[in-house]
């Protein structure tokens, strides 16, 4: 399970294909909106900042860290890597985690296989600086990028919209930029608030179930409390129909009683778990889904894997993605 989440919560496998923004930096109602863009980017701060370094920070492993170099970074997740690009310093990111393939890193040479970091991959591109998940592993990998002396800053998990600006700020800090860490913070809480004052109000909150699937292991799984969905579905008007059910564990495996009791009027999907089962066709299939309202209405909302559970600088437009597939035609 703790792998399944390593893959759920520390980006999952590919890039949100969402518009983005053009620069904005002001505090205008049509700020607080980014304005749409057709490629798979992140959106960097303008003027880049420049790092004021050496720094002292705190790691989320409990330990004390001196930053003294960011000339050459390795962040071992998309999420962490879109806050350094966003951040304004992507130029500084000399490899990648499989999970970021947002267009300005998709060059990068990886240094994961699957979802396991490579203590010799990372190690040869000389960073500075490895900023990691504190899934990030195996061990025995991280243990040995730390004995080669490279400083590791391990960053708190996203589990919610209010880890937005927590993590941002602790990248930012450890690189040197913490006034661009606020800059940016304020900028995705704003254009997050922007899309929650569009969400209807009015009727019945409709209860959303996330189903992490894939089709061919045979994986289907109902998310719970800690699943990380939670508060994106509140956010979105809607009410986590596993969690409200009683699932207490992160995912629990799906069957007829426990899709009867969490009763969903709308299933929270991945594009690629969707795709792995065949399809909204294929998902209908799954015992116990047909009988649910949202099988009935083959009411799916699907977002493409990769940002889905980042909470980082691009949240506000997969809010905005939710939403807008959840009450698609009136819906709701």
């Amino acid at each position: 399970m703790r792998r399944l989440r390593t893959r759920l919560a520390g980006a999952l496998l590919a890039a949100l294909a969402l518009t983005t923004a053009t620069a904005c930096q002001g505090t205008s109602a049509a700020a607080d909106k980014a304005p749409e863009r057709a490629a798979d980017r992140v959106e960097p701060l303008s003027p880049a900042p420049a790092p004021k370094l050496p720094v002292t920070v705190d790691s989320a492993d409990g330990k004390r860290l001196t930053v003294s170099r960011a000339e050459r970074i390795v962040p071992l997740s998309g999420s962490l890597s879109e806050i350094v690009f966003t951040l304004g310093l992507g130029e500084r990111v000399v490899a990648r985690d499989v999970t970021a393939t947002f267009e300005q890193a998709k060059e990068l040479p990886l240094v994961t296989r699957g979802h396991d970091v490579s203590a010799e991959g990372v190690l040869s591109l000389r960073p500075d600086l490895v900023i990691a998940e504190t899934t990030s592993g195996p061990e025995e990998a991280m243990a040995q990028i730390r004995a080669a002396g490279v400083p590791v800053l391990v960053v708190g998990p996203a589990q919610d919209l209010d880890d937005v600006g927590i993590r941002i700020g602790a990248v930012a800090e450890a690189l040197g930029v913490p006034d661009a860490g606020e800059r940016l913070t304020e900028r995705s809480e704003r254009r997050i608030a922007a899309v929650r004052k569009d969400v209807p109000r009015s009727g019945d909150r409709p209860r959303v179930a996330f189903l992490y699937l894939r089709g061919s292991a045979s994986v289907y799984l109902i998310g719970g409390t800690g699943s990380g969905a939670t508060s994106l579905i509140e956010a979105a008007g809607g009410i986590d129909a596993g969690a409200a059910s009683g699932l207490t564990k992160d995912f629990t495996a799906i069957t007829s009683e426990a899709l009867v009791k969490a009763a969903p009027d709308a299933i929270l999907v991945m594009s690629k778990g969707l795709d792995s089962v065949g399809g909204v066709d294929g998902l209908v299939r799954i015992p116990g889904i047909a009988q649910t309202p949202a099988g009935m209405d083959r009411r799916i909302v699907s977002v493409e894997d990769g940002v889905l559970l980042n909470y980082g600088p691009r949240t506000d437009q997969v809010l905005a993605s939710v939403v807008e597939q959840l009450y698609a035609d009136g819906a709701a």
